[in-house]
């Protein structure tokens, strides 16, 4: 698959004029040697001046295959800047990139030019074809004499190939304004094979209109996320972040939305506020187009419009597949209001979807269909029954799968009926560490576990938070099939091997000052051929 941009072709011998003459060369063409980057004279005329620091917003790689993986960066020498632009001119730059086995690039085995282009943000998509499965690589880019700091990333085992491990690191809600990204650099010094972001990578706010208990530690730049200049420099403010930009730096990212990154609960073309839904198709095309050229996604998901393709399928060898879920663009509105709801009738509706119809029959056709042993459900927002009140009222989330009860029933018969083992569904959005059983009927809590499900908490959102609050005890209470609750920060990371998956919650004692250690609050097992959730006893 080709790269979004034009990309010459790999070979290191194509002269600059391949890409068109017209491209910005800043200073040079940069042509890769098995001993490193090579400044040569210029083969094309300069047209603006050479650019200084551009690489401000790190490199990022992200859907690793067998034998390709995207790379990513995005020239923006001046991040902040109000138009979204970045600080670069409206010229196309030419950047050179190279992929080696070695963090040191004397085993280059991929090298070629791409142009960073204006209508693109600058942004740059490489899908690099041609490396071998489950290896190491590390990459970097180069404009002029600037050079981009080196990423590691993997490939995907072959799609048969035997298996031993698979560590992923599972992350989701990071308000910049509530704290700071230490989780971050924790769970990339974890050395994950593969980060699963399941949404909330940035929030939509002005500065102080979202505020965290006790108040932020910094503030957003520009005002509410709106048009395309406000949603590309809100994604470079975040991607500034050092302990944002090391995570990307570590290892393959895999990336789903989830609302923030548009608007608070949105679904579909309904905006969170209905007096703006005539201009919320046009808020959409531009928060996507910024998420598309701020992500290291394919050119599959370019967006059009209003609409991007983000649901979509990984595979991890013979040991797993993972799927990825949109919640956002193909569901009905949300019933009785956005928050918890006590005895909605309208939730109940069959008729009612959160993934709509198409993709509901491609998890269910991909679940029957997968011989790899695990399956990861990877999505946004809580799957199992989450009841708020105490007694015998049941007070549901309407932004949840319980807003949409009879979509999920579907999804679980499925699972049965198809006799699809070893489901796991990784969730993130509710800024608490959950560790569920997905029951077959959850009005019936002896009924059977169908799968696993594990709740990361935020990154930062909600501020430090804490340990146990009158929230969880009251949930663990009224939901017995919900084994821990954590209203801590942190992240969740999942070690597969063919016998047994062990979830892991890390929690952060603090996130309002940066530094913070991370330790494991709570660990489960889960065998192979059985989704009941095991503790670890330390």
């Amino acid at each position: 698959m080709s790269s979004p941009v034009p990309v010459a072709p790999s070979s290191a011998g194509v002269a600059a004029s391949a890409v068109g003459r017209r491209v910005v060369l800043g200073g040079g063409l940069a042509i890769a040697g098995a001993g490193g980057l090579t400044l040569l004279g210029s083969v094309a005329p300069a047209v603006a001046a050479p650019l200084r620091d551009p690489f401000t917003l790190g490199v990022a790689s992200g859907d690793p295959l067998p034998d390709r993986v995207v790379i990513w960066t995005r020239l923006a020498p001046q991040p902040l800047a109000a138009d979204g632009r970045g600080g670069m001119p409206n010229h196309p730059y030419l950047v050179q990139w190279e992929v080696a086995e070695d963090e040191r690039f004397r085993r280059v085995v991929r090298r070629g030019r791409a142009l960073a282009r204006p209508d693109f943000g600058h942004s740059v998509h490489v899908d690099v074809e041609g490396l071998r499965p489950a290896r190491e690589y590390w990459y970097r880019f180069r404009v002029g004499s600037e050079i981009s700091r080196t990423g590691r990333t993997r490939t995907a085992p072959a799609r048969r190939a035997r298996v031993a491990e698979l560590m992923v690191g599972a992350v989701s809600c990071s308000q910049y304004e509530h704290g700071f990204f230490t989780a971050y650099r924790r769970l990339a010094e974890e050395n994950p094979d593969l980060v699963l972001h399941l949404g909330d990578y940035q929030y939509e706010y002005k500065a102080k209109d979202y505020l965290a208990p006790g108040g932020n530690v910094r503030d957003h730049e520009g005002p509410e996320t709106v048009d395309l200049a406000g949603y590309r420099q809100r994604h470079a403010q975040y991607k500034t972040d050092a302990d944002l930009q090391e995570l990307h730096a570590v290892a393959p990212w895999a990336v789903i939305f989830d609302d923030h990154e548009v608007d608070n609960n949105w679904a579909d073309e309904i905006p969170e506020n209905v007096s703006e839904t005539a201009g919320f198709r046009a808020r959409r095309a531009a928060a996507f187009r910024a998420y598309y050229e701020n992500m290291p996604l394919r050119r599959s998901s370019i967006p059009r419009g209003p609409d991007i393709q983000i649901y979509r399928r990984l595979g991890w060898g013979a040991l797993a597949d993972i799927h990825l879920l949109d919640t956002r663009q193909y569901r009905d509105d949300q019933a009785c209001g956005d928050t918890v709801a006590v005895g909605c009738t309208e939730a109940l509706d069959p008729a009612r979807s959160l993934c709509g119809e198409r993709q509901e029959r491609w998890l269910l056709d991909g679940l029957s269909s997968s011989r790899a042993g695990w399956q990861l459900i990877s999505q946004q927002v809580f799957f199992s029954r989450r009841d708020f009140a105490a007694g015998p009222d049941v007070g549901l989330s309407m932004d949840g799968w319980d807003g949409y009860a009879a979509n999920r029933q579907r999804l679980v018969d499925g699972i049965v009926e198809r006799g699809v083992d070893n489901a796991v569904v990784l969730t993130g959005d509710v800024h608490r560490h959950y560790a569920s059983q997905v029951l077959q009927d959850f009005d019936d809590p002896d009924s059977r576990p169908v799968a696993a499900e594990l709740v990361t908490t935020s990154i930062t959102s909600g501020g430090d938070g804490s340990d146990t609050s009158a929230a969880t005890d009251l949930q663990l209470r009224e939901n017995p099939w919900i084994k821990f609750a954590n209203s801590q920060r942190g992240y969740v990371t999942a070690t597969v091997t063919p016998s047994e998956l062990t979830a892991r919650f890390h929690v952060l004692p603090y996130v309002k000052r940066p530094g913070a250690p991370s330790s494991v609050r709570a660990a489960f097992v889960v065998e192979s051929g059985d989704p009941t959730l095991n503790p670890v006893v330390a």
